[in-house]
């Protein structure tokens, strides 16, 4: 298949556009919890209001997975430039709305917004809050590289990630463990520091340092889960287009040996992403393409 690239301009504005808005976000939220006084979690006697720990761990945990997951769509048209196939004008076009339309069907889904992104890198992805609401773009790399039956694959692979409400998942997990990350960090704080106040130095630090610690562990968590949400996703591809061509489909990806091409927060989105090895696999978005393979040959025929 081939498809002719345009080059992508101002990705750095559309980040910068991103990270002001949940900054921006953040600040309120911070100001309203203020004025409503949750953000005081220990009195003027040391003693710790367990109740506006939660609520604030709760808010300040969910919020800001919740706004990107309802942000995600839109925050990735940005990122990545990719152009909506409103009136599908070539024959490729045509393929790609026929093939999404034919497999969301199956899948029992909506019929997500069908996109392409200027890249050379082989690559699609798909987001958004919703199941029947949801985005799939694919590279021009892709396009111009692999064969329909290829790109089924991994159309049918995307595809699943939506049904499977993947993206919807991905985020209550983050939204929890950050959550837990604040409640804990401050409570061992707390009793370590206790008697020296909420503006205490030991009660800073001791929070500080755990929430870091705490972040690692947490990013070890959804690091997994989303390596486990690819074995799934790869499995629904199979079912969709075929197991054949899911094979071939990752053989060709890793042929492919190019850097990953997604921005960092949408770098768990796409069909290749991030792996490392040692002990730093453990923070991979995605395991080994030998081991995707490996489990897709061991799938009955």
């Amino acid at each position: 298949m081939a498809y002719r690239s345009s080059r992508v301009p101002g990705m750095f504005k559309r980040i910068s556009l991103f990270a002001i808005t949940n900054i921006a976000v953040l600040l309120v939220l911070g100001i309203v919890l203020r004025l409503l006084g949750i953000d005081r979690m220990i009195d003027q006697s040391g003693a710790m209001n367990f109740q506006s720990l939660m609520i604030f761990s709760l808010v300040w945990g969910m919020t800001g997975s919740v706004i990107s997951l309802a942000m995600s769509k839109w925050s990735a048209k940005r990122m990545t430039g990719c152009r909506i196939i409103e009136s599908p004008q070539t024959e490729t076009e045509r393929w790609l709305i026929q093939t999404v339309e034919r497999q969301a069907g199956r899948a029992g889904i909506g019929m997500p917004e069908v996109a392409i992104y200027d890249s050379p890198v082989i690559n699609a992805f798909a987001t958004g809050a919703r199941r029947n609401s949801a985005l799939v773009a694919v590279s021009t790399g892709l396009m111009q590289s692999m064969s329909q039956d290829e790109a089924e694959a991994v159309l049918g692979h995307e595809i699943s990630h939506v049904a499977n409400g993947d993206m919807i998942t991905l985020t209550l997990l983050q939204g929890v463990l950050n959550a837990f990350v604040i409640f804990l960090s401050r409570l061992v704080a707390h009793l370590v520091g206790r008697g020296s106040g909420r503006g205490g130095m030991s009660y800073f630090l001791v929070s500080m340092v755990l929430q870091v610690l705490l972040g690692f562990v947490a990013t070890m968590v959804v690091r997994w889960f989303s390596r486990y949400r690819e074995f799934r996703a790869d499995s629904g591809g199979a079912d969709l287009a075929g197991r054949d061509k899911m094979i071939r489909a990752l053989e060709k990806l890793g042929q492919a040996h190019a850097p990953a091409d997604l921005p960092e927060q949408m770098s768990a989105l796409g069909i290749s992403g991030d792996i490392k090895t040692g002990f730093r696999k453990l923070f991979s978005t995605h395991p080994p393409l030998t081991d995707r393979i490996r489990h897709l040959q061991q799938l009955s025929s």
